[in-house]
C-alpha cells in the first residue's frame, strides 16, 4: 500500500465479519471495526507520512490495523499504538515486523488509560474515525487534555460520524482546533487540536 511515496505491507483480515463474536457483543457490544481499514486512516496516514516527525513521540488511540501508526514509524517518530482488541495489537506487531519499523503496541482501554497518561505529555496523538460511538467521545473528552501539554497536538480524523459535531463542540471548550479538508473523507475532515492559550 503506497503512503506518501513509501510502500506499506499490511497485513488484514480476510473476512472482518468472521471476526464477530456474540459472547463478546453480548458482553459490551464489542464489534470488530479495527479489522477494517477506513478511510479516515488513509487520510491521516497520509497527512502523517508527509510529515517529519523526527523522534517525536507519538501516540495512536484506536490503532485498528495500525497504518497510520506505521506511517508514523516511517516518518520517524517514536510510536505507541493503542487499541482495545488484543487481536489489533497482535496483527499490528506483525505489521511492524512485516515493514521492518519499530513502535510500541500496547492494548488499552480509555476507561482506564493509567498506562498513556502516565506517559504524558506526548508530542503528537493521532486518532482516526473513533466517534462511531457517542460514548467514545464521553471518554475521550476527559482523556485528551491529560495526554499533551501546550507544546502537543492531537490529530483526529472523523469521516463525519454524527457523533463528531457534539464532540468538537465539546471539545473547543478545551482545544483550539483548526480543521482541514481530506480527500479521502469527503464528508468529513481532519481536525487539529491544540490546548487553548497553546503557541502554535
Amino acid at each position: 500500500m503506497g503512503v506518501a511515496g513509501r510502500d506499506l505491507a499490511l497485513l488484514r483480515p480476510r473476512d472482518a465479519e468472521a471476526l464477530i463474536s456474540e459472547e463478546a457483543f453480548a458482553h459490551d457490544e464489542f464489534l470488530p471495526y479495527w479489522a477494517d481499514l477506513w478511510p479516515s486512516a488513509l487520510a491521516l496516514s497520509r497527512v502523517v507520512a508527509a510529515r517529519a516527525l523526527r523522534g517525536a513521540r507519538t501516540l495512536e488511540l484506536g490503532c485498528g490495523l495500525g497504518l497510520v501508526s506505521l506511517a508514523a514509524a516511517a516518518a520517524g517518530g517514536r510510536v505507541t499504538a493503542t487499541d482495545w482488541a488484543p487481536d489489533s495489537i497482535t496483527l499490528l506487531e506483525r505489521n511492524a515486523q512485516r515493514n521492518a519499523l519499530t513502535l510500541e503496541a500496547l492494548c488499552v482501554d480509555w476507561g482506564a488509560p493509567e498506562a498513556i497518561v502516565a506517559r504524558a505529555p506526548w508530542d503528537l496523538v493521532l486518532a482516526s474515525d473513533v466517534l462511531y460511538e457517542p460514548r467514545n467521545g464521553v471518554a475521550l473528552l476527559p482523556l485528551l487534555p491529560r495526554l499533551i501539554d501546550e507544546r502537543g497536538e492531537i490529530w483526529l480524523a472523523d469521516p463525519g460520524r454524527k457523533a463528531a459535531g457534539p464532540f468538537l463542540e465539546h471539545a473547543a471548550e478545551t482545544f483550539a482546533i483548526e480543521t482541514r479538508p481530506a480527500k479521502e473523507i469527503p464528508q468529513g475532515a481532519i481536525h487539529r487540536m491544540r490546548l487553548r492559550g497553546s503557541r502554535t
